[in-house]
């Protein structure tokens, strides 16, 4: 897989992009990830990759020439361009599935009040949002995305039974999880998860994992439970 980032502050993705899970998908090269920084295809000494909107009003928005330029000169022809943008499609993990099983995708990280809306209507394919809040800008939410995405490419986790069990992937949430010690503080390991018995164990984290969907997210399932 490879995905690109369009993003004005490069270095703020050193951190999540070089540890856990995506380092090592990045170190046995099963995802390629490239940044690109948009002020570099900004032709002013200044690197100018923002202006005053046209009409008035507060803030600035991203210019359309830097951003057409770096996305035509070291993106892939016919890559899909995704805005991170609070205006987006709420991000899901049924979104996390699907764009995990693409070849490749671009985001593309807004700032100050977004984008010229010529950068929408000609470059980006969709538009995601990691929530109803804003940020500072599209960087936070490009390492969501990526994060839950390349988790899901075949190879990354070491087990990939984990990653079909795990909340939402079934519209439920997870069951609690326990180890050693079996006693601690006073509290211990539900005892049918120490018996062996796996029919009964299965059927416990299937009720405690219904309960705890019941009790904090009865929207997944519409009552259904």
């Amino acid at each position: 897989m490879r995905i690109d980032i369009l993003t004005l502050f490069p270095e703020m993705f050193a951190g999540p992009l070089s540890e856990s899970m995506i380092k090592r998908a990045r170190e046995r090269g099963l995802v390629n990830l490239r940044l690109h920084d948009i002020r570099d295809f900004a032709h002013d000494r200044h690197r100018t990759a923002d202006d005053r909107p046209f009409g008035g009003g507060p803030g600035m928005v991203l210019k359309p020439e830097p951003i057409f330029e770096c996305f035509e000169t070291v993106v892939p022809e016919g890559t899909p361009l995704i805005y991170m943008t609070p205006q987006g499609r709420p991000f899901t993990q049924a979104k996390a599935v699907e764009l995990a099983g693409r070849g490749s995708f671009a985001l593309l990280c807004g700032h100050y009040e977004g984008v010229d809306e010529r950068v929408r209507e000609a470059l980006v394919a969709e538009e995601i949002s990691i929530g109803d809040y804003v940020l500072t800008g599209g960087e936070l939410p490009a390492m969501v995305l990526v994060d839950a995405v390349v988790r899901l490419v075949p190879g990354v986790l070491g087990d990939e039974e984990s990653a079909r069990q795990e909340s939402f992937s079934q519209k439920i949430l997870d069951c609690p999880h326990y180890t050693r010690p079996e006693s601690f503080r006073g509290r211990r390991v539900p005892e049918v998860l120490l018996s062996g018995n796996h029919g009964e164990i299965a059927r416990w984290r299937r009720e405690q994992a219904e309960k705890r969907t019941r009790e904090r997210r009865p929207d997944l399932t519409n009552g259904d439970l």
